[in-house]
């Protein structure tokens, strides 16, 4: 156990100090959404550029907690390349793992942000970026918040 929380304070620090994907697509995007979680003050955008039902480029900004700014960073490698269905599969799954303890076998690396459920206050941070995606894939409009 101590292995686990040990490899989840590393990654969620790791991305949190080197965000990848951190920045605006330079043209293209045609998906894009926004969220805020009031509680932390986490602000975020999500752009993305999905040709063929394939997201071919996906870039996150704002502001927030190591949670939030990490698991943004986790979530943009993780969907990068996939089809719109399989970004779709991964928000549920992580949706489930961080609410209701769900199957984190199929995740891969994205499994770490089990870790986050031993402080249930930072379930809403790390949940955050994974809602906006969800937004942006149905192209709503309205800022997606945590409360």
């Amino acid at each position: 156990m101590q292995d686990l929380r040990a490899l989840y304070e590393e990654v969620i620090l790791d991305h949190n100090r080197r965000p990848r994907n951190f920045r605006r697509l330079p043209e293209g995007a045609n998906h894009h959404a926004s969220g805020h979680n009031p509680l932390c003050g986490d602000q975020l955008t999500l752009e993305l550029k999905i040709e063929n039902g394939v997201i071919k480029d996906i870039a996150f900004d704002g502001a927030g907690c190591a949670i939030s700014t990490a698991s943004a960073s986790l979530m943009t490698e993780s969907i990068k390349g996939k089809t719109v269905a399989e970004a779709q599969a991964l928000y549920q799954g992580v949706h489930e793992l961080l609410t209701r303890d769900g199957d984190a076998s199929k995740l891969g690396k994205l499994q770490v942000l089990a870790g986050v459920r031993e402080y249930p206050a930072r379930v809403k941070c790390a949940t955050l970026p994974w809602h906006t995606l969800d937004a942006a894939l149905k192209d709503s409009t309205a800022t997606v918040s945590t409360e």
